[in-house]
């Protein structure tokens, strides 16, 4: 009985040591992406925004966010989001017309990811709005008539 209660307590206080305590983050997009679809460059801003909260026990510091390149900007929160708080990153794609696969690399003091490191992504594709020619559409109808 004895050996049970001592393997118990050894059991217990060691899942108690490895409970991380400090500034969680938690992401809502799922797997940390957002995918703009099938976009329209005339019609869509391309800011998109990705949204947390910090599910830890103390405040949340994102030091740096940046991009694999210029086409994508994203901006920070400047102050610490506290526990039970949440916060968004913004996201402006400019909209070059083709497929977007880009990565955003987001710096912080979460303890629940290896060295407060996190990437988030974007996706999807931006076409070029199809502009109807009047003069070809007024020639179709006149021709119908």
């Amino acid at each position: 009985m004895k050996k049970a209660l001592l393997l118990l307590a050894f059991v217990v206080s060691g899942t108690a040591a490895f409970a991380q305590t400090g500034p969680k983050i938690e992401f809502t997009a799922k797997d940390n992406t957002i995918d703009y679809g099938t976009v329209s460059k005339e019609t869509d801003s391309g800011i998109r925004s990705f949204e947390f909260k910090n599910t830890g026990d103390a405040p949340l510091i994102i030091t740096n966010v940046k991009s694999t390149c210029g086409c994508t900007v994203p901006s920070k929160p400047d102050a610490p989001i506290a526990p039970g708080k949440t916060g968004k990153i913004d996201v402006k794609y400019n909209m070059n017309t083709g497929t977007i696969r880009k990565t955003i690399t987001v710096e912080s003091n979460a303890v629940n990811y290896e060295d407060g490191i996190i990437a988030l992504k974007i996706k999807g594709e931006v076409i070029v709005k199809k502009e109807e020619n009047l003069l070809e559409k007024k020639k179709s109808i006149l021709e119908k008539s």
